[in-house]
């Protein structure tokens, strides 16, 4: 079959490689779309250090057409999406709750072969059936989507709050949208790209600017989203932040930056900050969220690239031109 694989850092190629079969409990999927993220960059860059090569991909969904022996939970020709999360279930944070902070973490399309490929190999327990409404190419965005519901699980976010998100990618608008419906007051957005601010009013935002002091909340935001994992957008959002307010830390910055925090200030006005880490306990949820239209794919998938074109696809991601970039066998 044909997949993209990540030969060696900063190379990624399409290739022949062996069809999958699958294990007792595990299924073959037929991939109908995977997405491109943030982490694909970092595996081709080096930083998240698999071993390599890998194929790619953790945001996908498609057709079921193979089960192992022990598999009765689905069958060939059901649809699914895949949650990607490998966990041990053994270690201290797995028997905590915390899976995602899993001492043995793993991930399909991270630490094993994932979605951009023709077929993928997946855990049954990590198949999510989809509802015949929705369609299967559209269903990768449903893992992004996992984990933007899982840093509104982290907040915690009262109702009435005052919220700003710093990027207005993929990831900036899914936070968009559920602070939309998780009764935020007021949901503004910064971000130096013009035609992802322009997404960001399409699809309501309070306000939009490339950057904050063109915005009216001198006193500050309840809740302040770093979706960029860029260091000059960290260091302004923390400064943004009201009295008793929270920071979450949502986007991935590399592992060099560094900024600076007020430790007085923190403590003086009840500041939090906190951060969000991939999946946990949330993907069966955004699923459904999906399937009830919480998102619109046409406005959030921009570009719709067959697989062959994968490394051109990466390039562009990487460029900022866009926002969800699928990839289609």
């Amino acid at each position: 079959m044909k997949a993209a694989v990540i030969e060696s850092v900063g190379r990624a190629v399409v290739a022949e490689v062996p069809d999958p079969t699958p294990g007792p409990r595990e299924v073959v999927v037929e991939v109908a779309a995977c997405g491109l993220c943030g982490t694909d960059l970092h595996i081709l860059q080096g930083e998240f250090a698999p071993k390599l090569p890998i194929v790619p991909g953790h945001e996908f969904a498609g057709a079921v057409v193979a089960v192992g022996t022990q598999v009765t939970e689905v069958a060939p020709g059901d649809r699914v999406a895949v949650d990607p999360s490998l966990y041990c279930h053994e270690c201290r944070y797995c028997r905590t709750g915390h899976n995602n902070l899993c001492e043995r973490w793993a991930a399909i399309g991270v630490t094993t072969a994932g979605g951009a490929a023709e077929y993928a190999v997946a855990p049954v327990a990590n198949c999510v059936k989809l509802p015949e409404h929705v369609r299967t190419q559209d269903a990768a965005l449903i893992e992004p989507l996992s984990c933007a519901v899982r840093g509104y699980d982290v907040l915690r976010s009262r109702l009435g709050a005052h919220v700003l998100v710093y990027g207005s990618g993929t990831m900036g608008l899914m936070m968009l949208e559920l602070a939309k419906r998780t009764g935020a007051a007021s949901v503004d957005v910064v971000d130096v790209n013009p035609a992802r601010l322009e997404t960001a009013r399409r699809l309501g935002v309070s306000a939009a600017a490339a950057h904050a002091d063109e915005l009216d909340r001198p006193q500050g935001w309840d809740v302040v989203v770093d979706a960029t994992g860029n260091a000059a957008a960290i260091q302004d959002g923390l400064d943004r932040v009201a009295k008793a307010g929270t920071f979450l830390q949502f986007g991935v910055a590399d592992y060099a930056t560094r900024v600076t925090i007020d430790p007085y200030r923190i403590y003086n006005q009840e500041i939090t900050i906190t951060g969000s880490m991939a999946v946990l306990h949330s993907f069966e949820r955004a699923a459904e969220l999906f399937a009830n239209g919480v998102l619109d794919p046409e406005v959030f998938i921009s570009d719709r690239l067959p697989l062959s074109d994968y490394p051109q696809a990466l390039e562009q991601f990487a460029s900022g031109v866009g926002r969800k970039i699928v990839v289609v066998p």
